[in-house]
């Protein structure tokens, strides 16, 4: 395994153009950014608002919702990815509520947390103490 043709026709390039450090593999800049300042402070706005059921026909924002409302409001497409990694980057977290039975008796829990055993002692009849 050594290196194409072109690989070193492009090391050439690079060198004769930049000298030694041109041959350095740099930080890529990547893409233009989708959102700017004004456009992420309108969207930490409307998330931190909420959705107001009337007008955007929704109760929770979830990803495709938000990505639907910048598609109406700033005329620009972007995927639920992106959505999500420019949210992730504002301070924003995915948040779910606990899962719950829909038959669940409220006043049965506090009742049975009054007489089961705490866990400590119910965990010990399981487990035999080493002795040396």
């Amino acid at each position: 395994g050594g290196v194409g043709l072109q690989t070193v026709r492009d090391w050439v390039l690079r060198f004769n153009a930049s000298g030694p450090n041109g041959l350095i593999n740099g930080v890529s800049p990547g893409g233009v950014p989708l959102l700017d300042d004004a456009q992420r402070r309108t969207l930490a706005n409307i998330v931190e608002s909420g959705p107001i059921p009337a007008s955007h026909g929704v109760v929770r924002w979830r990803l495709i919702d938000l990505a639907q409302w910048v598609r109406d409001e700033f005329t620009i497409s972007i995927s639920k990815q992106t959505l999500s990694r420019e949210l992730r980057a504002m301070g924003y977290r995915k948040l779910s509520a606990r899962p719950r039975h829909h038959a669940q008796d409220a006043d049965a829990i506090p009742a049975f947390k009054k007489t089961s055993p705490p866990q400590w002692r119910r965990s010990g009849r399981h487990f035999p103490v080493a002795h040396p």
